[in-house]
């Protein structure tokens, strides 16, 4: 079973270049690389150096870093949108204005954040006041 997967995966993957050598032009198949690598060279010394430092930072605060991880992920997926916006290069892409869609998404994440820490910081008062509470009652 192993050697019928393995062929498989070899032959997705020789079809998937073979589509790719024959669907972008000589330069574009040059710049394929260097995109690919600034890519990995980004997330290497951007990114995870990041990541690791606001979860280093904010320890304590899990949901300010599940936000902060949400608002990061829906910027990266926006980015090629928010870039290229305008420019024709996509006709089916619909006419939108991406920027105001990503600050109002952005926005969004942020406000939900913002309303869960607080339900959180209220439940953990109410709950170490009721035990307080519990504790001085004979």
């Amino acid at each position: 079973m192993r050697k019928v997967m393995a062929v498989c995966g070899v032959a997705c993957g020789l079809w998937g270049l073979w589509l790719l050598l024959h669907s972008l032009s000589t330069d574009a198949l040059i710049r394929l690389p260097l995109w690919l690598g600034g890519a990995v060279l980004v997330d290497d010394f951007l990114l995870i150096p990041l990541a690791i430092g606001a979860g280093w930072l904010l320890t304590r605060w899990t949901t300010v870093r599940a936000t902060l991880l949400y608002v990061g992920v829906t910027t990266l997926i926006a980015i090629p949108l928010l870039l290229r916006q305008g420019k024709g290069v996509n006709p089916t892409v619909l006419s939108r204005n991406y920027l105001r869609d990503w600050l109002v998404l952005e926005a969004t994440i942020v406000l939900v954040g913002v309303l869960a820490l607080v339900i959180r910081l209220r439940r953990a008062d109410g709950s170490a006041g009721s035990s307080h509470r519990r504790d001085e009652q004979p």
